[in-house]
């Protein structure tokens, strides 16, 4: 009989069936005659092949970049099995032989726990969380803008949890944040939109932060500027120099009856008339 599980030992003795974990333990065996008895007991162990749960090996492991690089896993069997873990796909050293967490541990892990009577395999996916990095801002079209015209500045970072974004810019009007806040954009770039714009990425493992200087240039504005004054003398003195000439062509055009008015600075073209269906032109001398 069972040591401490009651009922006589010759029942279990006797038949067959299959051995199950439970039935290891220690058991007392009775001999009895009508001469008296005789009693021994026997510790029976019940070995089995390896088998890995959820309690000791948990499929989903979150781990964060810095910490030492560990992964447990408890399995069950007897004799006590030995347990391996290696990241799948990985043909160079496993990188749990790194001291210390990084980003390129994150992955599928395939763990086996062997003993002699088998082996169970269970796969364990982990994750890498980190503080903000390589962050990169651009400036879109360009960091050199002219003025009235309209630009962007995009912010970008690495990190687990996903970081948020805040700035430091230039305070104006026409400031515009995206729903994620991670760009601004500036339509109708103006004096107040030049200056440094600061991005900074956070989650909870810590923050990151870049900075642009944006230009605007208003260069343009003046040259326009003095392009205009320099075509408004010019359209006048054109058209000065236009009625000039227009004016003495018209006095040249034809033949002049009074030739001897014809190179005197007195003589003035004032008249064109028809006469017949031709043009007659009249040379008036002013008066002595």
């Amino acid at each position: 009989a069972r040591d401490g599980g009651g009922g006589g030992g010759t029942g279990r003795a006797r038949g067959s069936r299959t051995v199950s974990r439970a039935d290891a333990g220690r058991y007392v065996c009775r001999a009895t005659n009508k001469h008296g008895t005789a009693v021994r007991s026997v510790v029976v162990t019940v070995e089995y092949e390896p088998s890995i749960g959820e309690s000791g090996c948990p499929a989903r492991r979150l781990w964060v970049e810095g910490a030492p690089a560990e992964l447990p896993c408890a399995a069950s069997g007897n004799p006590l099995p030995h347990v391996t873990c290696n990241k799948l796909g990985d043909r160079q050293e496993p990188p749990l032989g790194s001291p210390n967490v990084t980003r390129a541990h994150a992955g599928t892990y395939q763990c086996r726990a062997t003993n002699s009577h088998g082996s169970a395999l269970r796969n364990v996916t982990v994750a890498v969380e980190y503080s903000p990095a390589a962050l990169t801002l651009r400036v879109l079209p360009s960091a050199n803008v002219s003025r009235g015209a309209s630009f962007s500045v995009e912010c970008r970072a690495e990190g687990l949890p996903t970081p948020t974004y805040g700035w430091a810019l230039p305070p104006a009007p026409n400031l515009r944040f995206a729903a994620d806040n991670r760009s601004v954009a500036i339509a109708g770039a103006a004096a107040a939109n030049r200056g440094l714009y600061t991005c900074t990425a956070t989650n909870r493992h810590g923050h990151s932060a870049g900075s642009v200087l944006v230009r605007v240039d208003e260069g343009w504005v003046v040259l326009l500027a003095s392009l205009g004054s320099v075509g408004a003398v010019t359209a006048v003195a054109l058209a000065a120099a236009g009625g000039y000439y227009l004016k003495s062509r018209a006095c040249k055009k034809g033949e002049y009856n009074v030739r001897d008015a014809e190179g005197s600075s007195e003589a003035a073209c004032l008249h064109r008339h028809h006469h017949d269906r031709a043009e007659v032109y009249g040379i008036q001398l002013t008066q002595p």
